[in-house]
């Protein structure tokens, strides 16, 4: 749905742009059936991020409160959000189809290793 800024401002004068916190906090916790619910809890306050590689740029529209909640993490929160999607992508993909990629990945960038 999309709201003219003016609508914005509206909504954020009468309080409707909140999180309800509370009703967050009465909601059970995820089974797990989801895939969506699939992560396993990550210290993030110790998680090393990955090396850098080739990056592609995207365009991707998130929620604005997550949005604002990885700016809020300071520098380096795109590379949090590509970290947690690397994760959620190993977790969903079998070894070989991941390595697969990560080849594929090298002769394009002209690094297969052999000389």
């Amino acid at each position: 749905m999309k709201h003219t800024a003016a609508e914005l401002r509206a909504m954020r004068k009468r309080g409707e742009t909140k999180s309800d916190w509370k009703a967050a906090a009465r909601k059970p916790l995820p089974s797990r059936r989801d895939p969506d619910d699939a992560m396993d809890e990550i210290d993030w306050a110790t998680t090393e991020l990955p090396a850098p590689q080739r990056k592609a740029p995207l365009t991707l529209r998130v929620d604005a409160d997550m949005l604002g909640w990885f700016r809020a993490q300071g520098k380096g929160y795109q590379t949090k959000i590509n970290a947690i999607l690397r994760r959620y992508y190993q977790q969903h993909t079998p070894v070989n189809v991941e390595r697969s990629d990560e080849q594929r990945s090298e002769r394009r960038a002209g690094r297969t290793g052999r000389r």
